[in-house]
């Protein structure tokens, strides 16, 4: 389960790894197979596992589009994405098609209105909720729910991306252990990019 850190980073930046890039990771290199020149649709590109997603599917080769904010476009253009659209003002399946792999990090209505942007016998996977085997098959698609599982060769290879310089953490901010309730408050009603990373002071005795 364990994998040393990357020389690169300190600890914070650090804690921002290992759910979140493994989550990208499993998706795209254990369930979805992704091939070089594949078209990787992924909702959620400036979240956690979301800026994981974007630069690990990029840095396999892979077209990727993203949906996020309008702020967040050229944020996520830099992370490899080379079509950003934005969720609020423009309907994804009416921009996509024939893509090879969904990465759903969103659900609800997103995972339902994402069947038409995939070709026949592509691949739909959520780590939100479970895809509908009646609608997958209906598409002649593949869908999966997964949840991330340990593993040190995961754990490995990405460490190996983050000191070649081919993958970095996003971490929208850096708090203190004690401000643990407003970090999470901040998830829900500021949408960071990223990860926020709760620091533990281990000089203090309490």
């Amino acid at each position: 389960m364990l994998a040393a850190k990357p020389s690169q980073l300190d600890h914070d930046r650090t804690a921002a790894v290992p759910l979140a890039a493994l989550t990208a990771w499993q998706a795209l290199v254990d369930h979805a197979e992704l091939q070089p020149g594949q078209h990787v649709l992924v909702h959620g590109g400036a979240g956690g596992v979301g800026t994981f997603a974007v630069q690990i599917a990029t840095t396999l080769g892979g077209r990727v589009t993203a949906t996020a904010s309008a702020r967040d476009t050229d944020f996520v253009t830099a992370l490899g994405a080379q079509g950003v659209i934005d969720y609020r003002a423009e309907r994804f399946e009416d921009l996509v098609r024939d893509a090879d792999v969904v990465l759903d990090l969103v659900g609800g209505e997103t995972q339902d209105r994402s069947w038409v942007t995939l070709r026949p016998g592509g691949t739909l996977i959520s780590i939100v909720q479970p895809p509908d085997p009646e609608k997958a098959a209906a598409h002649d698609v593949r869908a999966l729910f997964f949840i991330v599982e340990p593993d040190r060769v995961g754990l490995v290879a990405i460490a190996e991306l983050i000191d070649k310089g081919r993958l970095m953490p996003v971490v929208d901010r850096v708090v203190p252990l004690t401000e643990t309730r407003a970090a999470y408050e901040a998830l829900v009603t500021e949408h960071p990019r990223g990860k926020v990373v709760l620091h533990v002071d281990g000089n203090r005795s309490t």
